[in-house]
Order: structure tokens, then sequence, then C-alpha cells
């Protein structure tokens, strides 16, 4: 049957011939990539004996040729030979010859099987256009129009000339050989000239045709270059899923795809004018200030909006943004609609702060704002998350923020919360934390399914030639290890832009994976407003001076088009250009900066009205006697029938149920004490970092393996009580970068939660820094958002050598805020207050109890601090280290110091010297 349909393939398409007048009377293709009208028609030609009425007969016919030739006319048998040997359309077929032909007639039909093509030949170029088809899929991009300078391709290599481009009146072979020698070996694959005119079947591999199964040559080839060597250039055959790469290949290759209604091409204007004038207006007003400017991807705002709009009608309800400082003024104006004058008063330096802290710089800031999409007429809230100097810092940080938002909407697939990352791209390609972001993408535990990539391609980071910054050819070639498509796009083209938006929006909600739009810009102004860039890149700047603004361009064609007139494209700049004004003169009127009015992630009904805590005491953190028998009982037990555990294991539970019996802890159960109740208070617990499921030093054991059965598991601690909050405790991918920043971003979307990250060592802390130094210390001071994100750091010196004797607490302590020179008041709230004026808590804890007291003290606090736990290792097990249930009981609390209760108590006043030590330490002998 097989064989049948594809001999019936092969007789419906017309002759080469017809094939292209048919195509010369259907006017030129122009070779824009978002040509409106991008129609292609061939009708087709079948044998005159084919029609619907006659598939079952010929199909019979078929088969029984099949068996034996000699049993069906001989007509018949010249012509299904005919077919299989490759007669061009319409010929396969020959009339019988006249009843008492001669022996010579006979002959002669018979010689039409001998004259045919062979058949090698032509399956050979079959194959050939086959793989000339594959290579434009996977090289295109190297090939196509990305760079709006003109100056380099936009993957570093420029073997190809800059005038290398399709002609919309015909195809010249010599420029296609010359464009193939970069997308294959071999250059036409054996094909040449004399064939252009042919016409060949398509694989199913791709989408040209539309409604046509074969084309000639010529109008393959530019059928092919027009989807993939325009303005678009897309990276996606390294991807191992033949769904999502046919998905891709029919979105870029199927013709008409890339239109767009007038009212499009007119909000498409708007955007653009918005984004530029808004630009244009913060320099004309402080043209000697540093606000890294969008100019040179002005196309960025529409990009974002357009994104937000496709999301928003595909059901997203909550976006989550990370970017760099480059044009985040401009974000903060047209995507997140802060309003104008609370950014226009930012430039005045006169301006006092009404909020505790330093603040930060304007291009720093965050914010958090709900509105009507526009476009959906849905509710949908804008976060855009604040971040430092330190470019990619804040990846994990939105992703961590969105994987808690979707847990406290129960959204498991990420159908109504989703991230969108900004990148430029140097820190895109150099930045470590890229890497580590992008491997949390498809973990179970750390999934945020699917972000949006936006990489802002400058093509220069700060004074940084990119053949001098990258060893790969794109920016963007870090996202290819986690099968991400890349869509490179040329900035300067708006329309191609918005339609690489869409897709990438209608990716992520098909497939929940992550995408990558890479729009290849310039950078109009040098690194800041301040910055000569003619010192290292005068040829760049040069030409950068001659180009001309990507809205007037826009405009232009709008205009030519008779989309909009000049007018209409006037009035609309004077509108929004009225719009600043107004913003501008109330801006004057603002004397105090509200910092808390940038929060990008408030906690309603936590804080008073004013942003501080409802009160300054904090309960006891005891617990009564029979909640801790009940959670000493599930923490020794296994709670599933069915349910083999290691001998080991099983030695290990017995012993915590004998300390239950004796009503003793050890630090293992003290923190199962913690966690039991609070989450039978509603709190969720999120326990996250290397190994912490069993626990470094094997005393956790939070995570049972059943010893018969792969990937069966228990978590006890999700069996405490029928309506508890969930508890999550997740092994990482070994990293502490991106995963710290991670739990960061998870603790800050809710204070009704304990969310901490366990280093493997303590000391391993320190790749981490980064979110240490910029984020958790002073976060508050910054950005006045606080945070209870909980730090433990295993620390002992206990000979394991220089790596894993120390976690460092002297840097943290050098990082506490507190004023060795100024003497607290003591008041009857000092020790919460004390605890509130601190950026973070440290504590060294000595006993299991205060451990237990410090964790639970963690959430009963009236406001949040990051809390920092220098945790012991070999007195994990020491029979010393336990305390007793009546250090845990009601009315008993974190103790900030323990005296001595021995001899030396009893009698002070014989005390020659006095010891002050941190952590556990055993009886001091005394001579």
């Amino acid at each position: 049957m097989h064989h049948l349909r594809t001999c019936a393939a092969k007789l419906r398409p017309l002759s080469a011939s017809q094939t292209v007048k048919n195509l010369s009377h259907s006017g030129s293709v122009v070779s824009r990539t978002f040509q409106q009208g991008r129609f292609y028609t061939a009708p087709v030609a079948a044998e005159p004996f084919l029609s619907g009425t006659s598939s079952n007969y010929v199909e019979e016919m078929y088969f029984a040729w099949l068996e034996n030739p000699q049993s069906v006319h001989k007509s018949w048998d010249v012509f299904f030979r005919n077919a299989n040997m490759g007669a061009p359309p319409g010929t396969a077929y020959q009339s019988p010859p006249p009843l008492g032909a001669s022996r010579a007639s006979l002959s002669q039909a018979q010689s039409m099987v001998v004259a045919q093509p062979n058949v090698d030949k032509l399956v050979e170029d079959h194959l050939a256009v086959q793989s000339l088809i594959r290579a434009y899929q996977i090289r295109g991009h190297h090939v196509a129009q990305l760079d709006p300078l003109g100056i380099l391709d936009a993957d570093l290599e420029s073997s190809v000339p800059a005038n290398l481009a399709t002609s919309s009146n015909g195809l010249d072979i010599a420029v296609c050989k010359e464009r193939l020698k970069k997308l294959t070996v071999g250059a036409f694959y054996g094909l040449d000239e004399s064939d252009l005119d042919k016409v060949f079947h398509l694989p199913t591999t791709t989408f040209i045709g539309g409604n046509e199964t074969a084309l000639p040559l010529r109008e393959i080839i530019r059928r092919m270059e027009m989807s993939y060597c325009q303005h678009i250039g897309v990276e996606f055959m390294f991807i191992n899923d033949l769904e999502q790469c046919q998905w891709i290949r029919q979105k870029f290759e199927t013709p008409s795809a890339m239109q767009f209604t007038n009212e499009e091409k007119r909000t498409l204007l708007a955007r653009l004018v918005r984004s530029t004038r808004f630009e244009e207006f913060l320099q004309r007003k402080w043209s000697s200030e540093k606000r890294f400017g969008l100019e040179g991807c002005e196309v960025l705002i529409p990009a974002l909006k357009t994104i937000i709009d496709k999301s928003s009608e595909n059901g997203i309800e909550n976006v989550i943004m990370g970017m760099p400082h480059r044009g985040r003024l401009n974000v903060l104006a047209n995507v997140i609609r802060k309003e104008l004058e609370q950014i226009f008063c930012q430039f005045d330096s006169k301006l006092e702060a009404a909020d505790e802290g330093t603040g930060d710089v304007k291009y720093h800031l965050g914010m958090y704002h709900r509105r009507i999409n526009r476009v959906s007429n849905r509710n949908i809230t804008l976060s855009l998350v604040a971040n430092p100097s330190h470019l990619e810092a804040v990846d994990p940080v939105v992703q961590g923020k969105t994987k808690a938002e979707q847990f406290y909407l129960s959204d498991t697939e990420g159908k109504k919360v989703m991230s969108i990352l900004l990148h430029g791209d140097a820190a895109f390609a150099g930045q470590g934390i890229v890497y580590e972001t992008f491997h949390l993408s498809d973990l179970p535990s750390y999934t945020t399914h699917g972000t949006i990539h936006v990489v802002v391609n400058n093509q220069i980071g700060f004074t940084t030639d990119p053949r001098v910054a990258r060893s790969s050819p794109y920016p963007t070639d870090v996202a290819r290890v986690v099968n991400a498509p890349i869509f490179h796009v040329n900035a300067d083209d708006p329309e191609a832009v918005m339609y690489v938006c869409n897709v990438a929006a209608e990716w992520r909600n098909t497939f929940h994976k992550d995408v990558v739009v890479d729009l290849v810009c310039f950078r109009r102004n040098g690194h800041n407003e301040m910055d000569e860039p003619m010192f290292t890149q005068p040829l760049m700047y040069k030409q950068i001076k001659k180009q001309k603004p990507v809205l007037k361009k826009y405009a232009e064609k709008l205009t030519s088009e008779g989309v909009v007139t000049q007018q209409e494209f006037e009035e609309e700049m004077a509108k929004y250009d009225k719009i600043c004004e107004e913003a501008y003169t109330r801006s004057k009127d603002e004397k105090i900066m509200h910092i808390k009015h940038w929060l990008d992630s408030p906690w309603p009904g936590f804080f008073t009205l004013d942003g501080q805590p409802k009160s300054m005491t904090c309960p006891s953190t005891g617990l009564s006697e029979e909640m801790l028998n009940h959670i000493g009982k599930v923490a020794s037990s296994v709670p599933v029938e069915d349910f083999t555990i290691h001998g080991g294991l099983t030695r290990i539970l017995k012993g915590r149920g004998e300390m239950v019996k004796n009503r003793t802890v050890d630090w293992a159960l003290a923190e199962y004490m913690a966690f039991g109740s609070l989450l039978n208070e509603g709190i969720h617990i999120r326990l996250s970092g290397q190994d912490v499921e069993r626990g470094t030093f094997s005393h956790r054991h939070h995570v049972l393996h059943d010893q018969n059965v792969d990937k069966k598991t228990c978590i006890p601690m999700n069996h405490l009580w029928p309506n508890q909050a969930p508890y999550t405790v997740c092994n990482s991918s070994l990293s502490e970068y991106g995963v710290l920043g991670f739990e960061l971003g998870f603790a800050m979307a809710s204070p009704n939660a304990l969310v901490l990250w366990e280093a493997q060592f303590g000391d391993f802390h320190n790749t981490a820094q980064c979110i240490i130094d910029q984020f958790i210390s002073p976060g508050q001071a910054k950005w006045v958002r606080q945070n209870g994100i909980v730090l433990l750091l295993p620390h002992g010196m206990e000979g394991m050598g220089p790596e894993h004797s120390s976690a460092r607490p002297e840097r943290f302590l050098q990082m506490c805020n507190d004023d060795p020179d100024v003497v607290p008041k003591f008041t009857e709230d000092f020790v919460v207050r004390q605890l509130y004026d601190t950026n973070w808590i440290v504590v060294n804890c000595s006993t299991p109890a205060n451990y237990f007291h410090v964790l639970r003290r963690q959430i009963l606090l009236p406001f949040r601090k990051p809390l920092i736990i220098f945790t012991p290792k070999s007195l994990l097990r020491h029979p010393d280290a336990k305390s007793s249930y009546d250090d845990m009981l009601p009315g008993t609390e974190f103790l900030r110091s323990i005296v001595e209760d021995g001899v030396a108590a009893q009698k002070p006043e014989d005390v020659k010297r006095l010891l002050l030590c941190t952590a556990f330490s055993l009886p001091i002998r005394r001579d």
C-alpha cells in the first residue's frame, strides 16, 4: 500500500515548466521575512484516467501487478513500470497499441520503460534536495541577516559577503552556491543549475509546500531562504524531540504564517513611540545623568508586551521578571506601568528617603503591580525583582520566586505563573550562574515549567568586543544544553521581533520548556550615557551614528503601506510627550522617596499599613510534652505499610524511639520537633541543598527509600497531622550560587514559610558569596525587603582539613550592621528589638534545644530576618550533645547565653578566670 501511495503521489504535481509558469504569473516574492501576503500556489495535474472514483480499481490492479506483472494488461504493466522508475508526472501512461498492431509497435511501447530516467539518479537527487532542506534548517541562521549594523554576522563569522541576498525577482544560482558553502558540505549536494526547474517531492520534515507536496528546486530554495535566512535565524535542530522540531518548522516554514493586521501594526508603532520617546525625554531633562538607556534596542518594550499579551491570553495571571540595569527604567515605565512621576523624582539628588535603609540607585529597583491587560482583558500581576550590579545574579532568585508563587497557587504545570528573564549578551555568555540556573529548569523540585529568556544583544560588553569575550558562535549557546530553541532576530525589524515573541510565548505554553529570544541590536551610547565608546569601538560607532532609529524606519514603512498617516504618527508622539511633561511637573512636588513603593514582593496583612511589625514581642517557642511525643513517635517509625527500609536505618529509628522514651532529643530529633510543630501550625517548610534528604553526615533521614522498589520513597514528616502544611525536602543539583539564590527567591514570596538551604559543608557557601553579599546581607537596607531564609552551615574545627573545618563565622559577624560604638538602650522589648534592628541573625547553637527554639522563633517573630546557623558535625551523634524535654516545654525559649550551673556558679566569689566560648563544650577540667 505504501508503494501505491508513493506511486500516486508522484502522479499529482505539475510538470516543472507548468509550475514555474504559474509562479511567474503570481508575481515576485519580496524577500522580507514578515512580508504580508506571502502566498504560493501550484495547481496540480494528474494522469487523465485517474480520479477519486477509480482509486480502488487502480489499487487492485497495482497489487495484482506486484504479485505478477503478467496478470494485468500490457498498458498497465507499462504504466506501473514507468511510474515506479520515476517517469515525470503526466507521462507514465502510454496508450495501448491498437488491435492487430505489429511486433514493432509492442517493442516501441516496451522501450518506454527502458528510456525512463535512471532510478538511482532520481533517488540521489531527491536525497540531495532533502539534505539541502535540512541544511537550511540546521545552519540557515548562520547566513540570516541579523545584524542591523551590517558589520558582523551574529555568529561572529563573516565569510559570507554582506551583499549575498536573494533577489526578489529571481534566484541567482551563483549566489545560492556561495551562500550554501556555509550551509553544507559539497555546496549544492551534486545538484546544478539545470536542476532548478525540476520538480521534487517534499519530505515530511518541511512545511514550505503548504498544501503542495512537490515544488521546483528553484522555489524550494527561495522558500527556505525566506524561512531561515532573512531577519530571523532559528536554532532548533539540536532538540531531540521530533514533535517539538516539527512544531517549530511549522511556525517558521508555513507560507503566509507571518502576517499582521493593520490594528496590530498600529499597536506596535504606538509601543515603539512610548519606548523611544521615554528615552529621549530622559535625555533631554537629565542629559548628564546615568540611566542605562535602551537606545538601539527600543523594540524590547513591544517585545515584552507581546510576550505578556500572548501569555495572558493563554491563562497566565502572574509574570515575574528579572533583568540587568540597561533599559530597566523603560521597562518599569512602559511594561510594569510604574507611575512616571515616581521614576522622574528618582533623578532629584535632594530627595530624602522616608523608609529605613540606604536605598539603591534607580536602575536597580524592582516593582510589583497588578493591572488589566488590555489585549486579553484579564487581570495580570507583574513583578520586576530588584537586582544589584552583578549581572545575572537575579536569575535564580526570579526562578525561586516563580516556583513559590506556583506552589501557593497549586499551579503544578505553570499555567498561571511564569518567569521572563532578560539578559545582556556578554553576561549571558560569561556568567556561570546562567548555566546553573538553566540546569534547575527541569528538576522536579525546581522547575518553573518554562522560562522565556530575552537577550538584549548589543554585540558588545562594556568595551569588550564579542570576538574576545566568548568562545561560542552566539552568546546564547549555553541554552542548547537544555534543548531550548533559540530565535535570533534582527531588532531593526519590529514585525519579525513580534512574530518571534508570539512564537516564544506559544512554545512556553505548549511545551512548558525554556526558550530564548536573541534580539540582535546595538547600543547607541556607551556603557552609560557618560561613557565614550569611540575609544575602543570606533568603526562600530561610526556606523551607529549613521543608523536611522527603528521608530522612524517603521513609521515610514507603515506610512508607505497606508496603515497610518504622518499626522497620526506625529499625534501619537505628541500625546506621549504630553504625558511625560505632566508627570515631570508632578514629580517636582515629591520631596520624600518611599522605597517601599518599589517593593517587588509585598506581604499583604503581615505588617501594619506603615510597613512596621504589628508587635515587638515573641511568644514562647516551647511545646507541650504530648506534641513532642507525637512528633517523636512518627520520627522513629515508618508510617506506611509494605515498605522495606535499610537495616542500618532500622537501628537509627529504634534509637530515636529510645530517646523519646527517655524524654531526650539529639540534633536530628530536635530539628524534627521544630519542623513538625510548624507544619501543624500551617507553616510550609522547604529544606533544600546538596544531599539534605539524608543529610551530609547521615543524621537526618527525612526521606526513606524502599530497599526493593526503585523510586519508592516515604517522607514521614508529611504523615504527622491530617491537615498539616506540606513539607518539601529536596536534594539540589551540585550548585551553591544557583540553589541559594533560588531558595532566597522562594522565601521572598511569603512570610508564612520556613525556607532553609543547607550547605554540604559549611565552607561551600563561599561559591554563593554573591547571593550572600548582594541580596541576603544588605537586602532590607537597599530594597526594604525582609526575608526569613535560613542558612544551615555545618561547622566544626575537627581535623577535616582546611576546606571543611570552618564555615567562616567571622565573615558573617563582620557583615553584621551592629555598631560596636553604640550601647543599645535596655527596654522591655530589648531582645526582640535588637533582632529587628540587625540585618541578620547569626547563631552557633550549643544544644539541640537551642536549635529547636531558634528554628521555631524564626517563624514566631513578628518580622523576618535571615538566619545563619552554624550546625555541628561530630556533635550530631555525641552522647553528651542531647537536650531534655524540660528545655523544650511551654515557657522555654532560645537562650542567648548559657551560663554554667556547676561549682563556679555556686561560688562565684571564687572565680578567677572567665571563659567565653561558642558551640558545644565538654565539661571543663578544673585544677
